[in-house]
């Protein structure tokens, strides 16, 4: 009986819902950003599994930075580079469809700024930080928190000159 009232209420909750659509159109950006500056694997793999099940128009940015991000963690060294890869291919193809979005060249600015030396993934630091400083006050107030919080630890970005 129980059941039968649980797929009732359940029916008519999603009743002209869609089962081929995401559960949800948005991001919470606050959240995103807490998630990649923890660097915590669990909080990765939920936000990824989150970004996954969506078909927000970031969608592959998001994924790319957070699939990089993943592998600077401690997880088996092929997983990294598959990880790594991946990420690297996701933000570019967003980077290639929408190279004016400030956004994305933040993410990739982050990334950039803490990869080693040898996987040569750092050529546009400086055009990055540029397009980041010229868009910050166009961005939505999430992400430029998130920008000054990064710019406290950023060689690139710096609060004093994002608030001029």
């Amino acid at each position: 009986m129980k059941l039968l009232i649980l797929f009732t209420h359940f029916s008519l909750l999603t009743r002209g819902a869609e089962w081929s659509e995401p559960l949800f159109q948005t991001l919470d950006k606050a959240n995103f950003y807490s998630v990649m500056a923890s660097g915590r694997l669990r909080e990765i793999n939920g936000e990824l599994a989150l970004i996954n099940s969506s078909s927000i128009k970031e969608k592959e940015a998001y994924e790319g930075a957070l699939l990089m991000r993943k592998a600077g963690l401690p997880i088996p060294p092929h997983e990294k580079l598959a990880s790594f890869k991946t990420g690297i291919h996701k933000l570019e193809f967003a980077l290639a469809k929408d190279s004016s979005n400030a956004e994305y060249h933040f993410l990739r600015l982050i990334i950039q700024e803490h990869v080693p030396k040898f996987v040569h993934y750092d050529k546009d630091r400086d055009t990055d930080s540029q397009d980041v400083y010229r868009a910050f006050r166009s961005l939505p107030p999430a992400v430029q928190m998130a920008i000054l919080e990064y710019s406290k630890h950023s060689k690139l970005l710096h609060a004093k000159e994002l608030n001029e």
